[in-house]
């Protein structure tokens, strides 16, 4: 969808899409709730021209159907609508064409989308990436590592934006030069974590989108994220798990998967490792062992490959071969310094000083972690620690 189109859109509602709008906020009205009544009364038209006594014969409790009798919850659409374009976000309802098909294939899809960005990438193939918050040196570098290799050759990154993996699943495909979804569990307006809002923008401004079930100005309650995994995994393919610990909400996001049908896929890790503990468990269960891009690749539809190696991109693969050259341009001290990182375990920078006493100064030492850090080669992470980039 152009801009344009998606102004358009904006700015002339139909009224079967703010009757969508209006069902999802109206009072006691959840997903399995509204398309029951819809169903049951034949379209979402005949909700709305129904009388309070129809609708509670329906089995709605009284306070929704006195919300649609009295007309209360069409007010409230119109209403929300207009915020929605204030802000720059779409309205996408059930019956619209542009919502997703596979989203309609899980049993309780949101009666109405918001949706920042491109929308028309809520159609294409998508991989759902998930993990803790709290991820080490390996789980951020994996993360990043493969959803950056899977949105370089077309895959759709579908994520939720949180810190931790999520964030890293984002920045992976961003630094892919690929398309990536953010599904938030707050309002399409209400960035959260608040550090993650450049994040946001920087997937709009890159052709990504944010999508959103939760009204305009929805702040972030915690009941509100584990109801949004399950279009993580509705949007996607398959859901891939990278570190998670035994009572983590990636839990629910992989059994939403399961129910729905998607490939699981996890990255082993160290057993010893309070973080190992959902993607191994997955991976007993039968989730796909997931080391490299081609172990997900491998497992896509026939048809899905076709389409995504079509519009194959080589340049992340260009630049990968790149690197494996760029040692030879680091000066001595990178070189030492870079010599004794890992990807997988970060080293403080009071060892690094330690450890080369004698041979670099502190100086030499803050100079070259800058310069290597500048060149995409080691990561800085809180506490003044650093790791090779993978």
């Amino acid at each position: 969808m152009t801009d344009l189109a998606a102004v358009s859109r904006a700015t002339q509602p139909n009224v079967t899409s703010l009757q969508w709008l209006a069902l999802s906020l109206t009072p006691a009205m959840g997903p399995i709730r509204g398309h029951r009544l819809v169903q049951h009364l034949g379209a979402v038209e005949r909700v709305f021209l129904s009388s309070l006594t129809e609708l509670e014969a329906a089995g709605l409790p009284a306070v929704s159907a006195q919300s649609i009798a009295l007309g209360k919850s069409y007010a409230l659409a119109e209403e929300e609508f207009m915020r929605a374009r204030d802000v720059g976000a779409e309205i996408i309802s059930f019956d619209d064409v542009q919502y997703p098909g596979r989203l309609k294939e899980i049993y309780d899809p949101p009666l109405a989308l918001y949706v920042r960005g491109n929308g028309t990438l809520l159609h294409e193939p998508g991989l759902g990436v998930v993990g803790t918050r709290h991820p080490t040196p390996y789980g951020m570098g994996m993360a990043e590592r493969l959803a950056n290799d899977l949105a370089s050759r077309g895959l759709v990154i579908v994520s939720g934006m949180a810190r931790g993996v999520d964030t890293h699943a984002h920045r992976g495909a961003l630094n892919g030069k690929g398309k990536t979804v953010a599904v938030w569990g707050t309002g399409i307006d209400v960035a959260y974590p608040r550090d993650n809002k450049r994040v946001a923008e920087a997937i709009v401004a890159s052709g990504g989108a944010l999508v959103s079930e939760f009204p305009i100005g929805t702040f972030a309650a915690p009941q509100n994220f584990p109801i949004r995994n399950r279009i993580i995994s509705g949007l996607s393919l398959g859901v891939l798990v990278v570190e998670a610990g035994e009572y983590s909400g990636t839990r629910i996001t992989a059994r939403c998967a399961l129910e729905q049908g998607r490939e699981i896929f996890a990255v082993p890790g160290n057993v010893t490792n309070r973080n190992s503990w959902g993607p191994n468990t997955l991976i007993k269960q039968g989730a796909k062992l997931t080391a490299t891009w081609e172990d997900v690749w491998e497992e896509l539809p026939t048809d899905v490959k076709l389409q995504l190696e079509a519009n194959w991109r080589v340049e992340s693969t260009q630049a990968a071969e790149a690197s494996l050259f760029a040692d030879s341009q680091l000066s001595p001290h990178e070189k030492r310094i870079y010599a004794l990182l890992k990807p997988d375990e970060a080293t403080q920078l009071d060892i690094l000083i330690e450890r080369l006493e004698g041979q670099t100064s502190s100086s030499e030492i803050f100079a070259a972690l800058f310069e290597l850090e500048l060149a995409g080669k080691i990561k800085q992470l809180p506490g003044k620690n650093y790791v090779k980039s993978f």
